[in-house]
């Protein structure tokens, strides 16, 4: 088949209102994720140089802090982030409700 649809409120989430749709989706050099985030919520901060997975963050809506290799970047609803796989990162949700879209591919 040509595509695949899903509504990404019907994907499980793992934790915290993470829901991975690469696996619903049928992706295979793609991962796309919706992250829905509490106010004050913290993720966990992690690289990709293992893996080479350069991501990019689309904040939908809320405000949040990506803390990028120990520099804060501060983000608003409507902007979006690119992180280079070898880079630390770390999301910190501002005062209210954020929603993301993470997507994340290998260079291969």
């Amino acid at each position: 088949m040509s595509h695949t649809k899903v509504d990404s409120r019907d994907v499980e989430p793992i934790a915290d209102g993470l829901r991975f749709l690469r696996d619903p989706l049928d992706c295979e050099k793609l991962g796309v994720s919706v992250l829905e985030a509490d106010p004050g919520w913290t993720g966990k901060e992690h690289d990709h140089a293992e893996d080479g997975q350069e991501e990019v963050y689309v904040l939908l809506d809320g405000s949040a802090t990506v803390t990028v290799d120990g520099e804060d970047v501060s983000l608003e609803s409507g902007e979006a982030l690119r992180i280079s796989p070898d880079a630390t990162r770390q999301i910190r949700n501002g005062d209210t409700e954020s929603t993301f879209v993470l997507v994340g591919a290998s260079g291969e």
